[in-house]
């Protein structure tokens, strides 16, 4: 057995001089200098960059709806409207560390909660335009679409993702340009070509999109602690059928690794929708008031503005329902949900005669 301890000794005293010499030569004193500056630069370089990603995580602040319609046109019916839809794709594309949403290269690869505001907000912007194009611009089922919308619309329909052609900044700037040109068209009465009707069933159909919108995200948000649901598909609907059978219970819970990306989801949809509303109660101020709900305009925007609270806390924390941690995804959830119950009773008075 003395042999065996004595070749154990040999060995460890050779690799403790073998590691000596190895940190010597490339740690110590004695390491290249292009080894030792490349690390420093490598390090400083990261550092810089962890910055930049924490410097571009700033979500934008949000704006004066009506100083920024007077800014882009005369205060015609629809004005507001169209103006903070260009605005919120303005600050959607232009601002602190643009549009991320498709980076391929650090930091924005990184960044995973400003892409998620970005999709809410994009999100927001297809609706908005899908009902300009399809309703607010038109008189009538059979009536012509307006060429500039029906050119936008397209545009903002690109996927948020995408790093080669078509490029989402393009495309949605391309979108832009051409609200702009309906919103010039829009004042101008000598060619009258571009309307904007202010009426409570064009208000109600895009109502309706925000309601199922919110609606979804609401579950989801809700899901972040995990839910055992009775499966209510067809709950009331009489002769209805399904494609596929789906069990009487379902455990509903988003996944750990998507409940910051669906929290700021929410935030970006939250930020956009409440701009979008606060120009409603502007172009639809007449018909609001008639049905009596500028009351209700008024609450969904509170709520939404509750949302946009300062998140003071590193990282997302979702805590069992009762439990000892913070819920974040759960406090978005009710007031995204009181929001949602707001956007049902104001359909139900847009709706009465």
């Amino acid at each position: 057995m003395n042999w065996i301890t004595r070749l154990r000794s040999r060995w460890s005293s050779s690799y403790r001089d073998m590691s000596e010499t190895l940190s010597d030569d490339y740690i110590g004193e004695r390491a290249p200098k292009t080894l030792r500056y490349g690390l420093l630069g490598a390090l400083v370089l990261l550092l810089l960059l962890v910055l930049l990603g924490w410097f571009w995580s700033d979500e934008p602040d949000q704006f004066d709806v009506r100083s920024a319609s007077a800014e882009l046109g005369p205060p015609v019916v629809g004005t507001a409207t169209t103006a903070t839809l260009i605005n919120v794709v303005d600050l959607l594309l232009n601002k602190r560390g643009g549009y991320l949403s498709n980076d391929a290269l650090p930091p924005g690869i990184w960044l995973d909660n400003v892409p998620s505001w970005e999709f809410g907000v994009i999100v927001q912007v297809r609706d908005l335009s899908k009902a300009m194009r399809e309703s607010f611009s038109r008189s009538q089922s059979q009536s012509t679409e307006d060429r500039d919308l029906s050119l936008a619309e397209p545009r903002f329909n690109v996927d948020h993702t995408s790093w080669a052609v078509p490029w989402p900044e393009s495309e949605y700037s391309d979108g832009r340009n051409y609200l702009s040109n309906y919103l010039v068209r829009l004042s101008d009465e000598e060619t009258f070509d571009a309307q904007f009707y202010a009426r409570a069933d064009n208000l109600r159909y895009w109502l309706g999109t925000v309601e199922t919108r919110l609606g979804s995200l609401s579950q989801r948000l809700s899901a972040s602690v995990g839910q055992r649901r009775i499966n209510t598909d067809l709950a009331g609907a009489n002769g209805a059928r399904q494609s596929t059978q789906s069990p009487q219970e379902l455990v509903i819970k988003t996944n750990w690794l998507e409940i910051d990306n669906v929290f700021y989801e929410a935030r970006g949809t939250s930020w956009a929708l409440l701009h979008f509303l606060k120009a409603i109660e502007v172009d639809f101020a007449d018909v609001l008031a008639k049905k009596n709900a500028i009351t209700s305009v008024q609450q969904i925007i509170r709520e939404l503005e509750m949302t946009q609270q300062s998140v003071n806390t590193p990282m997302i924390v979702n805590g069992e329902g009762f439990g000892m941690l913070a819920n974040h995804s759960l406090v978005m959830a009710s007031y995204i949900s009181r929001a949602n119950a707001a956007i049902i009773d104001l359909r139900e008075l847009l709706s009465q005669g």
